[in-house]
Order: C-alpha cells, then structure tokens, then sequence
C-alpha cells in the first residue's frame, strides 16, 4: 500500500532532505585523491549526528556504515573501507538515506576525482537528465509506469545501459516503502499517482551492459562486463502542481 504524508511528515522529510543536500555538497571538498571510501563514512556520520539526523542503512540488515561509497564500476551499495583509496580519475557515487524525527530522506550523487573521462562525464550526465524526466512525470494523475518509462527513454537514447536488478522505492517513515519504482517499463501502467506520496527515485546505468552481480561482500554490486555505472537519486513529493524536490535546495529551483 502506498502511503500518503501529511503536512507534519512532509516538514520532516523536508528538513532531512534539505540537510542530507547540505551534506552532499560540502563532500565535493572533501572526496580527494587518498582518502579512503571508509574516511567518507566517518564524514557522513559525523555530520548526521551533528544535524540530528538518523542514519537509515546503519543497522539494516547487519550493514555497518551510514552511507554506500560505490567506486568506477561499482554501480550501488558499495561498502565502506580503509582499503579502498581514491585516486585520481575514479567516479564516486556516494549514498546516503537518514531520518529527522522518524521521516527519511535518501539521495545520492556522483562525484568526479579530477579530470573526467569524455565518456563517462556524459553518462553522468544523462543519469542527471534521466531522473529529472523521472521527476517530471511525478504528477497527480499519471501512473507510476510513466516515471520508469520516462527514465529508459532519456538513458537509452544516449545508448547507455538501465540497470534492471535494482529499483527506485516509496519512501516515508521507512527507508523502503511500497511501490517499487523501476527504471524502465511501458508508460500508463500501476497505480495512479496522488498528492502526498513520496518517492525515492534513483537512476543507475552504465556505460556498457546493464547485467550487474552482487558481490562475495553481499553488498557491493557492480556492472558484468566491468564497465562504469552511474548512480543518482532524489525523494520526491508529489503535489496537486509541480513534484517537490526534498532533497535539493529548495531555492535553488
């Protein structure tokens, strides 16, 4: 069932989100060639604590770590470690879900480790531009299809790949919350979309095929073929106008 948030839960969400962006920008400062995917956690967390906010993936499911750091082909939840050094050239994808006040708020971003490959920088690109035409079709009246279908479109007419093993999720007191939202799919198909739902939707393709597998940690899950993957997501609210977006500056447009 999906559910529906009032004005008190969508003020919460709000705050988390509008924090969770604050955070995410200051890591564009800190993500350097030599620190470890594990010092980038121990950032995280320590400004969630300081913002009040409560990690969502610390605890789930036995996983240690307030963030996933995802490396080059490494699509999604990729796990932190003292091992794992940045280097110059590498695309990090850094997501983080937390709660303010038992309402969460999950996004992720791609960063750039110094000069970017032409190639990659544009599939970046295109996972930006597809999760903003996911955001688009966010509207009352719509059927949740038409964000999935929205997304396949923008990706694959750049040629790139949508992943098919991992899916955007309702979002809400919970970090995952019905509906599963994928990220391909024939338009006017699931249920109709209504003013207060909240989702968390999240773009992840590559440059290559899609197939994907998930690792001998149980976690990391990375592209088949060894290509590199981008990963973006933002929590979206539907209004009765345009989709609010909660986890980037409000007045940022």
């Amino acid at each position: 069932m999906i559910t529906l948030k009032n004005k008190a839960s969508i003020v919460k969400m709000l705050h988390a989100g509008q924090e969770l962006d604050d955070i995410c920008t200051i890591l564009k400062s800190i993500i350097n060639p030599g620190i470890s995917t594990l010092e980038i956690d121990a950032f995280i967390e320590s400004e969630l604590k300081k913002r009040e906010l409560v990690s969502k993936t610390k605890g789930y499911m036995g996983y240690k770590y307030s963030c996933c750091v995802s490396l080059n082909d490494e699509v999604v939840h990729g796990v932190p470690s003292a091992k794992k050094i940045i280097a110059l050239g590498d695309l990090v994808k850094v997501d983080i879900c937390a709660s303010y006040k038992g309402y969460c708020a999950d996004m992720a971003r791609c960063f750039f480790v110094g000069p970017a490959d032409k190639a990659v920088k544009k599939m970046v690109e295109v996972a930006q531009q597809a999760l903003d035409k996911g955001i688009e079709q966010a509207r009352p009246g719509n059927r949740l299809s038409d964000i999935s279908f929205a997304i396949q479109q923008e990706v694959e007419r750049f040629g790139f790949g949508v992943v098919r093993d991992f899916a955007g999720h309702g979002i809400g007191k919970a970090m995952h919350e019905d509906p599963e939202i994928l990220n391909y799919g024939k338009p006017g198909e699931g249920p109709i979309l209504r003013a207060g739902m909240t989702f968390a939707l999240e773009p992840m393709i590559t440059l290559g095929n899609y197939d994907v597998y998930v690792c001998k940690d149980d976690w990391t899950v990375k592209t088949v073929d060894k290509s590199m993957a981008a990963h973006v997501e933002d929590t979206v609210l539907i209004t009765e106008h345009e989709p609010m977006i909660l986890t980037r500056k409000i007045n940022a447009g």
